[in-house]
Formats: structure tokens, sequence, C-alpha cells
């Protein structure tokens, strides 16, 4: 009888820890399908606007797989040339709603960081002003 609950219970506890969890939003999903449907339920896009996204965050992907090596100033400047891509492609209000929300997204991420740059106290440079 204790072999059979034991039993029980182990099947029991490997089906919940094998359910997959597809309700919940997975993190680090940035496939351009993703991205556009995100970008939908954030600023309500429109058939047109999520063609155009589709595409450009499509290209964006693709540029990405054709440089490997990416150094940071060359991916800061691809992210510049997306960023300047969808400005054209959203509405002022879109436009403004997306602003906020990547505001939001970088301090988010500070915080997750231990503080963004803005959130570090200053320190003295040099020894002058240095205290012994």
């Amino acid at each position: 009888m204790k072999k059979l609950i034991i039993a029980a219970l182990f099947v029991v506890g490997a089906s919940s820890f094998a359910q997959n969890n597809n309700d919940r939003p997975q993190r680090g999903d940035f496939s351009p399908e993703k991205r556009v449907e995100r970008l939908t339920t954030q600023l309500n896009l429109d058939a047109k606007q999520q063609e155009q996204v589709k595409q450009l965050y499509a290209e964006q992907a693709k540029n990405r797989q054709a440089q490997t090596g990416f150094s940071r100033e060359q991916m800061m400047e691809e992210r510049k040339k997306t960023e300047e891509k969808l400005k054209t492609i959203l509405t002022p209000e879109q436009l403004k709603k997306w602003e906020a929300n990547q505001a939001e997204m970088r301090k988010r991420m500070g915080n997750r960081q231990g503080g963004g740059m803005g959130d570090r106290p200053e320190r003295p440079q040099g020894g002058a002003d240095m205290e012994n």
C-alpha cells in the first residue's frame, strides 16, 4: 500500500512538472511574429501597420543572422535604424505610447541589473577628492 501511494504521488508530481505553460508569456521570445503581436496589443496597430512592422522586424532579424560577431556599436546602430523606420509607421499617439513603453522597459531592465546609471551614487574621481 505504501508503494502504491508513493507511486501515485510520483505520477502526480511528474505530470504537473511536465505541463506546458503556453498560457504564460515567454520571456525572451524575440521572433518577428511575437514582436508584432506584442506591439499590436500595446499600440492597437491596424492591418497595414502590422504588415509594415512585420516586414521591418523580419528584415532586422535577417540582418542579425547575416552579421555574425556584431559589435555593441553595430547592434546599437541597427536598433537605431529600426526605431527610425518604426517612427514613420506609427501615428503620433502610438509613437508617444511606444516611447513611454520603451522608457519603462529600460527602467525595469536597469532595476533588474542592480540599478540604472542614473540610480548610482556619484563617486569622486581621482585622489584629491577621496577620503582616507
